[in-house]
């Protein structure tokens, strides 16, 4: 296969940014300065900085320019591992109120107790014993979704659940629909798998089914990425009608829907899941991480029946199973009310959380939803989105930058605010810090 001309050129400046030729924060040549010191079109110049951001060398800013990013932040961003133990954590969520620990220690003593131990250290059901998948179906028709155990797998946790169904639906190449802003975790499986992810425009309430109709018209479509009950990071709940709207795109397109609800139990009263207005082409995806324990890595898929032997196949292919004694705890959570108690009690804390962050914040305007676990913050015209980042990890605070969750080439100046892992003094005085921070940055 030829190798196109402006290959090379993408190379030499990804190694001259690499190698610190300019410092982080300075604004590139335009497209149209490009085209003409290289001698190349307009498009050319384009596509060289739409590779160069898909690199994490640059970043590139609606209505600023394109601007070299700060390497060592970019190489940090969202890679949990690589944030200070003495930090404050607003770059992750890890949800969790007092008495957790105790409930971990209690359930261990039950099952130990029990007399199935013997067959927790056998091989398990590829999707999940019978009696675990009834325990999640009786869990998820409290929550709306009117399924039976038949159509339910267990997985480890919501994102293997995205993989299992992304496997087995999808091949490299395929178009899916997903917001402009959506969750990390999907965008980093779709380009492993080779998928095409194509952007959804964003309103105030949601992604814009006019546009979504539009790109349907255009493109060979196969399935839509959604979160319609607490948008991870935009907070947005899609109402009644932009549900039906959406199921009648699906339908006519013939979309598959992939529903991520792996923050859905902090709405009350939502309405109902994508799941029941069309089961017969959608996906619903969950767990028990955010709602229980993160270190719980307990999920479950719900799946048209037809494709519960490919789904469980791929299970097989890559995890062979859920841990028994995991499942065995989780599942006996669901089914003695442990999981709807804590379900509670996130909501109120999140709903806490998120009064403080707005307080703090003040005068700078946030985006989210009044019991969420994250935030988003749009930031001042003036502000540097890296230069930001930086500066307050040398507070010992990590955030995020709209780079990660940015499905676009073109990222927003934003960063999003984890607010589940800390306590409400070290989150006060962190959002405090950030508030502060981008102020500064702006003026300067």
């Amino acid at each position: 296969m030829r190798t196109p001309k402006y290959k090379p050129l993408v190379d030499a400046l990804a190694a001259q940014l690499r190698a610190g030729r300019w410092p982080a924060g300075t604004r590139l040549p335009t497209h149209r300065q490009l085209a003409a010191a290289e001698g190349i079109a307009i498009v050319t110049a384009s596509r060289v900085y739409a590779e160069l951001a898909a690199m994490g060398l640059v970043s590139r800013e609606q209505g600023r320019g394109t601007f070299v990013r700060d390497l060592a932040v970019a190489s940090a961003e969202f890679d949990q591992g690589s944030v200070a133990v003495d930090a404050i954590d607003l770059s992750f969520n890890s949800p969790s109120v007092p008495g957790q620990a105790e409930l971990l220690r209690q359930a261990l003593r039950e099952v130990a107790a029990s007399g199935d131990l013997d067959a927790l250290l056998r091989y398990q059901p590829h999707r999940g014993r019978s009696q675990d998948r009834e325990a999640v179906a009786r869990h998820l028709r409290g929550q709306g979704v009117q399924v039976g155990r038949e159509r339910v797998l267990i997985v480890n946790g919501a994102q293997q659940g995205l993989s299992v169904a992304a496997m087995a639906l999808f091949q490299a190449g395929d178009v899916i629909a997903v917001d402009a802003i959506t969750y990390p975790g999907f965008v980093v499986l779709a380009r492993t798998l080779g998928l095409e992810l194509a952007p959804i425009p964003l309103t105030a309430t949601g992604p814009d089914l006019d546009a979504l109709e539009q790109l349907c018209r255009r493109r060979p479509v196969r399935a839509v990425y959604v979160m319609p009950t607490l948008h991870n990071p935009l907070g947005w709940v899609l109402d009644r009608a932009q549900r039906d709207r959406l199921v009648a795109l699906a339908r006519l397109h013939e979309l598959l829907i992939i529903e991520d609800a792996s923050y859905a139990y902090l709405v009350e009263d939502a309405p109902p899941p994508l799941a029941m207005l069309a089961p017969e082409r959608t996906v619903y995806v969950s767990g028990l991480s955010k709602s229980v324990a993160t270190g719980l890595r307990i999920g479950y898929l719900v799946a048209p029946e037809e494709l519960v032997g490919p789904f469980e196949r791929v299970i097989r292919a890559t995890t062979w199973q859920t841990p028994g004694l995991t499942a065995a705890i989780a599942c006996r959570w669901l089914t003695d009310g442990t999981v709807e108690r804590l379900e509670v009690q996130k909501r109120a804390d999140a709903r806490e959380r998120v009064a403080v962050t707005v307080e703090a914040l003040r005068d700078l305007p946030s985006v989210g939803h009044a019991t969420s676990y994250f935030r988003w913050l749009p930031l001042p015209q003036d502000a540097r989105p890296d230069r930001v980042v930086a500066d307050l990890a040398r507070r010992r605070i990590a955030v995020s930058t709209a780079t990660p969750f940015a499905a676009t080439p073109v990222v927003p100046q934003a960063l999003r605010l984890a607010l589940g892992s800390v306590s409400l003094t070290d989150l006060r005085s962190a959002v405090q810090a950030v508030r502060e921070t981008v102020i500064h940055d702006a003026a300067h």
